[in-house]
């Protein structure tokens, strides 16, 4: 059995209107540092988009949410980013910010298989 390791974890929300404070889940970002490993998970659901603002900019938000899984992989997806090391980059994205898509506070557990963690938790907390 493989050794189990500590990995942290944020929800991606989506605050259509920043003023209202009304959000939904729309993504997850895992990151392990013993295993070097940090991936994102997003799916946009356009009917709670649109019913928490109907003049919401679908197109920005999907573009923000695919930058964020882009910034996850480097390389030239990750932009400016792509330099970073993984922690680096999850550091980065998981800072509090007051935009349309914003990391909820970070968690942490133990886990033989980050990339099923991704898996598992965008199951459990997004769809």
């Amino acid at each position: 059995m493989s050794e189990r390791v500590v990995f942290e974890y944020a929800l991606l929300r989506v605050v259509p209107r920043v003023e209202r404070g009304e959000f939904f889940n729309a993504g997850v970002v895992v990151y392990c540092r013993p295993k070097g490993f940090v991936e994102a998970r997003t799916e946009l659901d356009e009917g709670k988009l649109k019913a928490l603002d109907p003049a919401a900019d679908v197109t920005g938000v999907r573009a923000a949410l695919r930058a964020v899984e882009g910034i996850c992989r480097g390389g030239a997806d990750a932009g400016q980013a792509a330099g970073d090391d993984v922690g680096r980059r999850f550091r980065w994205l998981i800072a509090p910010r007051s935009t349309v898509i914003q990391p909820s506070p970070v968690h942490s557990g133990l886990t033989t298989d980050p990339a099923a963690e991704v898996e598992r938790l965008f199951d459990l907390l997004v769809r």
